[in-house]
């Protein structure tokens, strides 16, 4: 006769255990002393004391009281499977959907190679034009919105390698071609957070850009408000700046971005 699995038949933790474990991980992940983990965590000693303990235990929790705590194998583990099957795609497609059906116009997130953006999203308005643009299509990044906001947050040395490897090729009379003229785009693109793009990448489309930071903080994708010059003449597709900031913003936030 084959035996019947054990049972565990211990309680569950209560929600407010659970809150609470996580509020100390939470805690212990951004601060390593334990008087300041106390404090982070907004609990009493003697909690926030066997929790961590028990963290420990399981290996969530590296360290003590007197090191100081860090992140322990487990939950580095945990983390480094999460990143591998992180896809931008499916996590930031919700937050395009809702755009799109709030500007009305062409959005694209773009990934930045070693040396071009390259699309992996459009969701296009309903508007009788399209884009030109298509998913896996690699563009320049010095004459790209979603280039440029990538470019702006590069060291500058790296930014001249860039310049070095494929230079600054003409796209459209309007495409910043010079280095120091680069430069000083780059610095105005830091200054108010975001991108233009008045055509030159292509004749008559105009963008609005806006920077997606990965878990790391750093600066590895962009999201474009994309338009023809004739429906968005000037810089008028600057208006769409804040929404195209909150909603890169809140891709970078799902993404595990740290808080600026």
């Amino acid at each position: 006769m084959t035996a019947l699995p054990s049972i565990d038949r211990s309680p569950a933790p209560s929600s407010g255990a659970s809150e609470k474990a996580l509020r100390v991980l939470d805690a212990a992940l951004r601060e390593s002393r334990f008087t300041d983990i106390v404090q982070a965590s907004g609990l009493a000693k003697a909690t926030v004391h066997r929790l961590l303990q028990v963290l420990v235990e399981q290996e969530y929790i590296a360290g003590d009281a007197e090191s100081g705590y860090r992140a322990g194998p487990n939950l580095l583990s945990l983390a480094g499977r999460a990143l591998a099957s992180v896809d931008i795609s499916q996590i930031a497609q919700p937050v395009v959907d809702r755009l799109v059906a709030e500007v009305d116009c062409t959005i694209h997130v773009g990934v930045a190679s070693e040396t071009e953006m390259v699309y992996v999203i459009r969701k296009d308005a309903s508007k009788p034009y399209s884009m030109r643009s298509r998913v896996g299509l690699a563009i320049p990044m010095h004459s790209t919105g979603m280039g440029k906001v990538v470019l702006a947050y590069w060291p500058p040395e790296k930014v001249a390698e860039l310049i070095d490897r494929v230079g600054l090729p003409v796209r459209t009379d309007t495409t910043i071609t010079d280095p120091d003229a680069l430069a000083r785009e780059l610095a105005s693109v830091r200054a108010r957070g975001y991108a233009l793009d008045m055509g030159e990448n292509e004749v008559g489309t105009v963008c609005v850009s806006a920077p997606i930071r990965d878990h790391t903080g750093a600066v590895t994708h962009g999201l474009s408000i994309s338009s023809i010059a004739l429906e968005h003449p000037g810089t008028s597709i600057e208006m769409f700046a804040p929404q195209a900031l909150a909603a890169a913003d809140e891709i970078s936030r799902l993404l595990g971005a740290p808080e600026l």
